[in-house]
């Protein structure tokens, strides 16, 4: 790895965790505790961030998996697997801090409700996207077959985006456009939104990185087995 690569992840690195702590001040102690649901709806503004990059990592694989089967270059693969690896993380913390926030709310911590289970959907559209990948006898026919997959997962994200408009759902509104935040509230919400923003901006950065010197290592020992041959 080169040293602009370092430079420039650990000033990633630096600004997303500068960025998430000041997040969590603003969270726990800058922004009032609802008079409502109390201090639980605290986790609105962890969870909405993390959807919101959820839906943005599978956005980029989305537009990357394009790329990668009319160029046919690894790179755009390389950028549609790392983000992918990371949206899947995302879209698992969204389901856990939406049963958590749902358990005090609603009194169960899962409900069949049309958000959550194509939300749930989703995740299991990525991970399959994961394993054939790591299934796949060649690393170009596991990148053709999923990119198919990620452009065709992707569908299910305006679903998950609008099922609270198509059907009637135990989901809430979209607060941020009902006028349902103070500005404490929504001032809290966006610091959040672009600290987790910055967070999968480094993490796919890394996982870059880590796929670079991958396929390098691969190349090499490719190279020493056929001299040895």
């Amino acid at each position: 790895m080169n040293r602009n690569g370092v430079m420039r992840n650990n000033i990633l690195l630096g600004l997303s965790l500068a960025l998430m702590i000041a997040a969590l001040y603003m969270v726990f102690i800058y922004v009032p505790t609802e008079k409502n649901m109390g201090v639980v709806q605290r986790i609105f503004y962890f969870h909405v961030p993390i959807a919101w990059v959820a839906f943005l990592a599978f956005f980029i694989v989305f537009i990357n998996s394009i790329m990668y089967l009319w160029k046919r270059d690894m790179k755009w693969d390389r950028y549609a697997h790392a983000s992918a690896e990371v949206g899947v993380i995302f879209t698992t913390l969204v389901l856990i801090t939406g049963s958590i926030w749902a358990k005090p709310v609603w009194g169960i911590w899962w409900t069949w409700d049309a958000r959550l289970t194509a939300s749930l959907v989703l995740w299991l559209i990525y991970v399959a996207y994961l394993l054939l990948r790591n299934y796949a006898s060649e690393q170009a026919q596991g990148a053709r077959i999923a990119a198919v997959l990620g452009i065709i997962g992707f569908i299910d994200v305006p679903i998950v985006a609008l099922a609270i408009n198509i059907w009637r759902t135990q989901h809430p509104p979209a607060l941020i456009f009902e006028g349902g935040l103070d500005t404490p509230g929504l001032f809290t919400l966006l610091v959040s939104i672009v600290a987790f923003t910055l967070l999968y901006v480094t993490l796919v950065s890394y996982g870059i990185t880590v796929k670079k010197q991958d396929e390098e290592i691969s190349r090499l020992k490719d190279i020493k087995s056929e001299r040895g041959g």
